[in-house]
């Protein structure tokens, strides 16, 4: 028997949407320079490696995102205690939209995403490099 889903992807992107701050591409190179915020990149390591990433970002996939942001847990990550903005982007803008309501709703603060995400940074001229995966010794 099929499911019956009830809040499909596109009502939960309109209910983040409608929550969130959401950053065109140029605003958010413009963001990025004074150093008051932190890039989330949450798109799998592969899609990182495969079209590389914004210079500086930090990188945390969705899948743990919860878990590194929330101090009480063993995976906390201290860069979510900084006092600093954080601005989330996948590749295409929609996990990051997901991810900062996500974020927001967990008390993370403040927090915005980047609208039409990495494809939209690197054709609004914004900074990239490759991608280097660390060597396993």
């Amino acid at each position: 028997m099929p499911q019956n889903i009830h809040r499909g992807i596109k009502a939960l992107l309109e209910e983040a949407n409608a929550e969130i701050e959401t950053l065109s591409a140029v605003e958010a190179i413009k963001a990025s320079q004074s150093g008051d915020i932190v890039i989330v990149d949450i798109r799998d390591p592969r899609e990182i490696e495969r079209d590389g990433r914004i210079p500086g970002a930090f990188s945390c996939t969705r899948g743990m995102l919860e878990f590194w942001i929330d101090p009480a847990s063993p995976y906390a990550k201290p860069i979510f205690q900084q006092d600093k903005k954080f601005v989330f982007h996948c590749a295409g803008g929609m996990r990051s939209a997901l991810a900062a309501k996500t974020a927001q709703d967990m008390g993370l603060k403040p927090v915005a995403h980047i609208a039409g995400g990495f494809a939209a940074w690197r054709e609004a001229g914004g900074p990239t490099e490759g991608y280097e995966p660390k060597k396993k010794t």
